[in-house]
């Protein structure tokens, strides 16, 4: 049998330090994951804690007990009875698998977790999660389940089924049954006593690595927008001179906008007004500071909540051998998750309002300086990016339908054990979604602004804004005659993923064009 494994890179990701959102991104493809001795001894102290716990006749929710609402009845005597009960009973999930990515980077982190010796697992369950990452093989977790309170227990349940070679999994892209994708990537599948089974899933694994992702797009989404926003003010010659003055942003007073309109200044550096437009632009144009500094200043709270969870033990109860304790309480909670990925659903859907009203501002003659409806090469005969503003209207529409609050929408269950819960996981996968809307938006805008020049608006006259022009007239050719934009818009965005990979993208607008 062919097996899927790759040499890998030889920079490892290392168990010993806090995990960042690179790590997470890392670990969609094959990587290594390092156990250091430090790792190794924490772990097994862990073990060696819980056995001397069990042997003293303690009680050990999830070892000696039942689960959730049975915890007052006594759990099955044998070790893997016990993981089976664990895992039987949770595999309920339905819907779509998750994507590959997000799994991938959830099981990393859930590795992590288990990792800092707080769990009492065994020492083969933390180097069985770390082999998989050198394959290319990803369990197969279904998106509806969790509510994010007890952590992610049903998709992380059908994680731990697929590495013991139970359900499904992907190798290579492939679906297929776990068994054989364990076969064909060279794993061993995982022996699991009850403790293992529910340290592996009682935890918010899931909803952190989805909201650490979402955080990571929509923060580039957040530099697009700001990119793009410095290009429509060139290319339609507004004057950045008064609504990006330092002194009037100083005076707003927020350091979002401050920040902000710094950027956007040094990336307008040598741009000249045509002095053909009004004294005051709309506000899609003259409040973007203010708006995307707000935005900035939510995405630094996110930063922060994202932060703190990487460096978080997600389980429930933890073991500190030192001391001699076993604590149980309530570190699978994904409130604050829940929360940050609220808010980035906000804050997606106020890009996008943004993104498209500008769209919208550059395809009409009454407010773009008289350049051709839709940009149409030749209105009525051609129809430029009308089909184009419509489905950038459409996703708008769907980020905005989606951004109810999730944190907040507690149903109680679990014969009122959970009789609080934070709905987390829905809550950053849903910003996942939203964060690839607000991509494509982006993208459309792109498009639209390199069509604005072919039709007659201004090259732009900053020379980091003529770099970006130049790799846009690169990428996407002129619409002219019409023809289908779903491809030009994903071209577009990769585009803008790569210009605006680096935070500090303004500052070297000029002089790299924006490589990233």
């Amino acid at each position: 049998m062919t097996t899927h494994t790759v040499s890998v890179a030889a920079d490892p990701i290392d168990l010993a330090r806090p995990l960042r959102v690179a790590d997470l991104r890392r670990a969609a493809t094959e990587v290594t994951v390092e156990i250091t001795a430090e790792v190794r001894d924490r772990v097994r102290r862990s073990r060696d804690h819980l056995r001397a716990v069990l042997g003293d006749d303690r009680q050990v929710y999830g070892a000696t007990t039942g689960f959730g609402a049975l915890v007052g009845f006594a759990g099955r005597d044998d070790d893997a009875d016990q993981c089976d009960n664990t895992l039987a009973h949770l595999g309920a999930g339905q819907g779509p698998d998750i994507d590959p990515e997000v799994v991938r980077a959830a099981m990393l982190v859930r590795v992590w977790s288990l990792g800092q010796g707080t769990s009492g697992v065994s020492p083969r369950v933390v180097e069985g999660l770390a082999a998989m990452f050198g394959t290319t093989f990803v369990p197969a977790m279904p998106r509806l389940g969790s509510v994010g309170a007890s952590g992610d227990l049903i998709p992380l349940a059908y994680a731990t089924q697929s590495l013991r070679g139970r359900g499904w999994a992907c190798l290579a892209g492939d679906r297929m049954p776990a068994a054989e994708a364990l076969a064909g990537a060279g794993l061993t599948p995982l022996l699991l006593d009850g403790r293992d089974a529910l340290a592996l899933v009682n935890g918010t694994s899931l909803t952190t690595a989805a909201t650490a992702l979402a955080l990571d797009d929509i923060r580039r989404a957040h530099r697009a927008a700001q990119l793009l926003s410095c290009l429509l003010v060139d290319v339609l010659g507004c004057d950045p001179g008064q609504f990006l003055h330092p002194r009037l942003l100083a005076a707003y007073g927020h350091p979002g906008a401050v920040d902000v309109g710094a950027r956007m200044r040094e990336c307008l550096v040598g741009a000249v007004p045509s002095g053909g437009r009004p004294l005051q632009e709309a506000y899609s144009i003259r409040c973007t500071p203010q708006l995307l500094g707000a935005a900035e200043d939510a995405l630094r709270y996110v930063d922060g909540v994202v932060e703190s969870d990487l460096r978080s033990v997600s389980d429930n109860p933890l073991f500190f051998p030192d001391d001699d304790l076993v604590l149980h309480g309530g570190n699978f909670f994904g409130q604050p998750a829940a929360f940050a990925a609220d808010l980035l659903a906000t804050v997606a859907a106020q890009l996008g309002n943004l993104v498209e009203r500008q769209l919208d501002l550059l395809v009409d003659p009454a407010r773009n300086g008289g350049l051709p409806p839709m940009l149409a090469a030749g209105p009525g005969r051609q129809h430029g990016l009308q089909g184009a503003q419509l489905a950038a209207t459409a996703m708008v529409a769907e980020i905005r339908r989606q951004a109810t609050p999730a944190g907040m929408q507690s149903l109680p269950t679990n014969l009122h054990n959970q009789d609080v819960v934070p709905f987390g996981t829905q809550a950053a996968l849903r910003a996942v979604d939203q964060a690839r809307l607000l991509r494509l938006i982006c993208g459309t805008l792109a498009v639209g602004l390199r069509q604005a020049v072919h039709v007659g608006a201004r090259t732009p006259t900053a020379p980091a804004c003529l770099a970006v022009l130049e790799r846009l007239a690169e990428t996407v050719p002129a619409i002219d005659p019409d023809r289908p934009l779903d491809d030009d818009v994903r071209r577009a965005a990769d585009l803008l993923d790569l210009l605006t990979g680096a935070p500090h993208w303004a500052a070297s607008a000029a002089t790299t064009g924006f490589d990233g």
